[in-house]
């Protein structure tokens, strides 16, 4: 018997042919479900279910015992069926749409690989190529120096800036807490992104302390208010550390004013923190760059969809640093400024950088500054054909690639006077995205912002899209929505 325990514990445990064929299978069922039907017009974006229908379909009960190779394959195709295909030209509803098979290709090889980006040691590749990415991203900010770090989000990246806005101005919170700081405070927009607010409560900041500075009917900082909220902030007894300045609100599209909020940031001693997770690809742009005049005096930044965070040579590290000397040893044989992992609040970081760096390779600069401009042309078109048509009205005119508007059905055109008509002009939205989603056409988000009511915000994003994706999105919302 133990002879027996002792060769099965000699053999391996996972069948690697076994193993190998299996995953073949399964990207026959990726490609298929996910990227050629996941990409085409003529098929559903999503398959609709209620939670307890599609709960029963997935049959996501975990038992005792594994289940056989053609189940599980079942299972992935099950997955692919009942998940949105944000890869679909029709897909419109968040900052995010389509695909690039060379980025794609960039996080398969990723998942392969399976490393963490702590050490030079575990992860040599990606040590140096996240380092020429942060360096190329840097010179289209307009800096020769600095330093860096990919974040697994635009929310993560600002809880970064914040954290460190608050060591250059206090370095010794990170020894003795915030208990022995004055009340500190932040000044961001009325339409910057939650996560300004989730990172003041998890670093106990606290809400009451965000200042909200009033914008402009695009949706932009408006600068006086920001002098005199920081006015205010010091007559309550606040300390000002940091001013979160916003390039691409996340509904509207909008950049705050860079140049005019440096100036003021120069004259208090304030932590400038731009969020460009949404707006940073304008920096690959010639045409549309001139939205972020005034980037290079930032203190940090999260540029672009890639979630990164630029500042000051060697504060990440002394910022976040613990030493953990089962990792970073003194004592190694190469050079230890490779081992990034200590300027990182985690330990085990995912790699981010090689589906970027491989897009980049292949289509270049030039190819992801047409993207851009591709992108705006799309929006123009756009925003042209809906100001011809009855019953679309423009919240304001795109300053990015975010088209928000209102669809009044012709039971509720020329009643803008009536009492209820804000109420009606609320529920027309919400309906028509039910239909679609039920439907399976087409998805775009909606919001209520500010004192109006809820309306459509569509995102022209996708490099997949061309003038009949925009003129079918018009139709559709017409047909979803002309017998409200």
């Amino acid at each position: 018997m133990n002879l027996l325990a002792d060769q099965h514990l000699n053999e391996p445990l996972l069948d690697h042919r076994e193993g190998q064929l299996f995953l073949t299978e399964a990207f026959k069922v990726i490609l298929e479900e996910v990227l050629c039907k996941g990409t085409d017009v003529n098929e559903k974006v999503c398959e609709w279910r209620e939670p307890e229908e599609l709960a029963t379909l997935l049959d996501l009960e975990l038992r005792e015992y594994g289940e056989q190779q053609y189940q599980l394959l079942q299972r992935v195709r099950d997955v692919a069926k009942y998940s949105v295909k944000t890869n679909h030209p029709r897909f419109f509803n968040q900052l995010f749409a389509g695909v690039d098979y060379h980025a794609l290709t960039g996080r398969f090889l990723t998942e392969a690989l399976n490393t963490s980006q702590y050490t030079y040691e575990v992860a040599p590749v990606f040590v140096l190529m996240e380092d020429e990415v942060l360096s190329k991203l840097r010179s289209l900010v307009g800096w020769a120096q600095g330093d860096g770090i990919f974040c697994p989000g635009g929310t993560m990246s600002n809880m970064y800036a914040m954290n460190l806005a608050r060591y250059r101005a206090f370095p010794e919170v990170k020894l003795k807490g915030q208990w022995a700081l004055p009340r500190l405070a932040v000044f961001t927009s009325q339409e910057s992104h939650y996560s300004v607010m989730k990172a003041a409560a998890f670093q106990g900041i606290g809400t009451e302390n965000v200042f909200k500075v009033n914008v402009d009917d695009r949706g932009c900082m408006m600068t006086d208010d920001l002098s005199e909220k920081i006015e205010l902030a010091k007559s309550q007894g606040a300390v000002p550390f940091l001013v979160h300045a916003t390039s691409g609100t996340t509904v509207q599209g909008a950049f705050d004013p860079l140049e005019p909020i440096a100036d003021i940031c120069d004259r208090q001693g304030l932590w400038m923190h731009v969020d460009a997770a949404w707006g940073g690809s304008v920096l690959f742009s010639k045409e549309h760059r001139h939205l972020m005049r005034g980037v290079e005096r930032w203190e940090s930044g999260a540029c672009s969809g890639i979630q990164l965070l630029e500042c000051n040579f060697d504060l990440l590290k002394r910022c976040h640093s613990a030493d953990a000397t089962y990792l970073f040893q003194q004592d190694k044989f190469y050079d230890m400024s490779l081992d990034t992992g200590d300027k990182s609040i985690q330990c085990g970081r995912k790699v981010d950088c090689l589906k970027l760096w491989l897009m980049w390779k292949a289509v270049g600069s030039q190819g992801l500054e047409e993207r851009v401009d591709r992108a705006f042309a799309h929006t123009r078109y756009l925003v042209e054909k809906m100001m011809k048509r009855e019953g679309f009205q423009l919240i304001g005119k795109p300053e990015f690639v975010n088209v928000c508007f209102w669809f009044i059905p012709p039971s509720l055109r020329g009643k803008e006077n009536s009492p209820d008509y804000q109420d009606r002009l609320s529920k027309v939205a919400p309906v028509i995205k039910e239909r679609m989603i039920k439907q399976g056409t087409m998805m775009v988000g909606y919001q209520p912002l500010g004192g109006r009511v809820n309306f459509f915000r569509m995102i022209v994003i996708s490099p997949q899209l061309s003038y009949q994706d925009m003129t079918f999105f018009l139709d559709e919302i017409e047909r979803l929505g002309n017998n409200l």
